[in-house]
C-alpha cells in the first residue's frame, strides 16, 4: 500500500529558514532521485537564498554537471557543465573546502563541497543576494548543513534509478565497464585509524582491474586485482575473484585460505585460460600490523615521513586462476611494521607500464614521488589519487592500452 504524498513541508510557506533542512529530510523520504533537484533549490530559497544547483561530478572526476530537475529546466536551457581544474567550483572539489565566487549580476555563489566522509560527489552552487549576510555566521552554518544533507540524500538515492547515474556519465560505458561499476565499493573511505582512496582507468572500458575493501573493528583489508585481458571475460573473472574474496572474508578465513579460495573458485568458474594477478592484504589498526599474500602481482610500495621506503618483498607465486595453489608449495605471507602516517600503495601493470610517445614507462619512482607530492602539498588522499591518474593520461598522451588501478591504505595510528 503506497504512502499518501500530499502537501511538501518545503510548499509550505510558514517554514523558516532554520527549519527548512528538516523539512527537506521529510519530503526527500518519499522522492524520487529526479526530485531531489528540485527539493534541493526550494530548500536554499527558504533559506533566503536565490537558488541551488548541486554538480556532480563525472566518473572521471574532470567536470561537475549540473543536476537539474525536469520542473527546473523551465524553456530547456540547463546550466552548463564547470571544468574541475579551472574554477572556483572545482576548487572547491579538489581541497574539500567551501569557496565563496563575488557577487556578478546574478547574485555571489557559494560552492561547497559534497561529501558523505571522505566521498566526493560535487559541489553544491548556492547563489545568495549579498555576500554580506554570510558574515554573522548563521546562513554560513545552514549552507554547510544543507551541503551535508544534500551529498547524503544523494548517496542514498542513487541506487533507486538510472537518474544520477546516467548523469555522471560523459560517454557510452562498455558493458565489462558496466559490471565492474557495479561491483565496486565507494571509491574512498576515512575513518580515525585509516582512509582508503582507489581509482580506476579507463572508467568507461576498465574490465580486468578491480578493488575492495572492509573497515571492521580493529582491522582493515584491502584487495587489488587484475584480471587478464579486456574484455567481459575479464571483467566475469573480476566478479568471481571479489565475490570469492568476500565470501572467504566474512567467514573469517585466512589470507593463505582466501587466496586457495580465489584460486579455485576463477579455475572452477572459467577453466584455467583466464587469470588473475592479486594482492589481498589486512593491516591490524590497533598495531599497525601489516601481513599480505600476493599472486603474480606488482609489490606494494612503502611511503613514509614523505619518502618512497621500499617495495613489499615476497618470494613470487603464480596468479590466481591456474590451479598451481593446489600443489604443496606454501604461500609465503608478508609482515611489516607500519609507523603512524605510513602510506601502502597497491598498483596495476597499466599504471608503471603507461608509455610516453617517446617508448619511457611511467615507472615505480615516478609513481611513488607524485603521490609523496601531492599528500606533502596536503590534498587529501582522494584527490592525490585523481591528479596522479590526470598526471598518467598527461605522460601517455593518449588513451590506456590497458587497465590502470590505484589504492592507496594509510594508517594514521592508533585511536586509543
Amino acid at each position: 500500500m503506497s504512502e499518501p504524498r500530499g502537501e511538501t513541508a518545503l510548499g509550505n510557506l510558514d517554514v523558516a529558514p532554520a527549519q527548512a533542512l528538516e523539512a527537506l529530510h521529510a519530503d526527500a523520504r518519499l522522492a524520487a532521485p529526479y526530485e531531489l533537484a528540485g527539493l534541493i533549490d526550494r530548500c536554499a530559497r527558504t533559506m533566503g537564498a536565490r537558488g541551488a544547483i548541486a554538480y556532480l561530478a563525472d566518473l572521471r572526476q574532470q567536470v561537475l554537471v549540473p543536476f537539474v530537475g525536469p520542473s527546473e529546466l523551465g524553456d530547456g536551457a540547463k546550466p552548463a557543465s564547470l571544468d574541475v581544474e579551472s574554477t572556483l567550483a572545482g576548487r572547491a572539489f579538489q581541497t574539500f573546502e567551501t569557496h565563496i565566487q563575488e557577487a556578478d549580476i546574478d547574485g555571489t555563489c557559494v560552492w561547497l563541497p559534497l561529501l558523505v566522509g571522505t566521498e566526493r560527489f560535487g559541489v553544491l552552487g548556492v547563489t545568495i543576494i549579498d555576500s554580506a549576510a554570510l558574515e554573522d555566521g548563521l546562513l554560513s552554518a545552514l549552507l554547510a548543513r544543507l551541503a551535508s544533507l544534500t551529498a547524503e540524500l544523494l548517496s542514498a538515492k542513487t541506487l533507486y534509478g538510472d537518474t544520477l547515474v546516467r548523469l555522471r556519465r560523459r560517454r557510452e560505458m562498455s558493458l565489462a565497464a558496466e559490471i565492474q561499476w557495479s561491483l565496486l565499493p565507494p571509491l574512498t573511505v576515512a575513518t580515525s585509524a585509516v582512509a582508503v582512496a582507489a581509482v580506476l582507468e579507463p572508467a568507461y572500458q576498465v574490465a580486468g582491474d578491480t578493488i575492495d575493501y572492509a573497515v571492521d573493528a580493529g582491522i582493515t583489508h584491502v584487495a587489488v586485482f587484475d584480471g587478464m585481458g579486456h574484455g567481459l571475460q575479464s571483467a566475469q573473472c573480476a566478479v568471481l575473484a571479489v565475490a570469492s574474496y568476500r565470501n572467504s572474508r566474512r567467514a573469517g578465513l585466512s589470507l593463505v585460505e582466501t587466496m586457495h579460495g580465489i584460486d579455485e573458485a576463477l579455475l572452477t568458474g572459467l577453466g584455467d585460460e583466464v587469470f588473475s594477478t592479486a594482492v589481498l592484504a589486512q593491516l591490524d589498526t590497533d598495531s599497525g600490523l601489516l601481513r599480505w599474500v600476493n599472486g603474480g602481482h606488482h609489490e606494494p610500495l612503502l611511503l613514509r615521513d614523505g619518502k618512497f621506503v621500499k617495495t613489499l618483498h615476497l618470494d613470487p607465486r603464480p596468479p590466481l586462476g591456474l590451479g598451481y595453489l593446489r600443489d604443496s608449495q606454501p604461500v609465503p605471507v608478508g609482515n611489516e611494521q607500519l609507523e603512524p602516517g605510513d602510506q601502502i600503495l597497491l598498483y596495476t601493470d597499466g599504471v608503471v607500464d603507461a608509455r610516453s610517445p617517446n617508448g619511457e614507462s611511467f615507472g615505480i619512482d615516478r609513481l611513488a614521488e607524485l603521490v609523496i607530492r601531492h599528500l606533502a602539498g596536503g590534498l587529501a588522499a582522494p584527490e592525490t589519487m585523481r591528479r596522479v591518474v590526470r598526471e598518467l593520461f598527461a605522460h601517455q598522451q593518449g588513451p590506456l592500452v590497458d587497465d590502470a588501478s590505484l589504492l592507496l591504505l594509510q594508517w594514521h595510528g592508533r585511536t586509543t
